[in-house]
């Protein structure tokens, strides 16, 4: 498979999580500022989370373009990250639907850990299809 097509992949999927995110937001229940100020929870919730998916995705396609072969280990844990990505508008609406209570705000956090977890594993997937070391895993000053 083309590096090409792979991050075409991405690049949907990606589009697809950021849609549903802004599509889960409820907008607000009347007209005024109060309505509006009763949302920012949720809105900053979706803000921190775009930025997150935002940070991926510009490192996934920097990494891409570093990358000179991709193996089925590479679209394997492509597919582990994306399945963790995709699961962030699942957790802002249920954080939403439960008032940010403990457990959903939990599990927010740790699909975000996983993300970058997933991220780091396909790092070092890529890396060892080309045969280089990821850039955790390099020395200081080294790129």
């Amino acid at each position: 498979m083309s590096k090409q097509r792979l991050e075409a992949f991405t690049d949907g999927v990606i589009a697809v999580i950021i849609t549903i995110m802004v599509l889960d937001m409820k907008v607000p229940q009347g007209a005024t500022i109060a309505a509006l100020r009763s949302g920012l929870p949720v809105f900053l919730a979706y803000a921190l989370s775009f930025a997150n998916v935002g940070i991926f995705w510009n490192n996934h396609h920097h990494m891409l373009h570093a990358t000179e072969r991709i193996n089925g280990m590479v679209l394997w844990a492509n597919l582990f990250l994306l399945f963790w990505m995709s699961l962030i508008p699942f957790v802002i609406r249920w954080m939403d639907d439960i008032h940010f209570a403990p457990s959903p705000t939990s599990a927010y956090g740790v699909v975000l850990v996983l993300c970058s977890t997933a991220y780091m594993l396909l790092e070092e997937r890529s890396s060892n299809a080309t045969g280089q070391s990821p850039s955790w895993l390099a020395p200081s000053g080294a790129t």
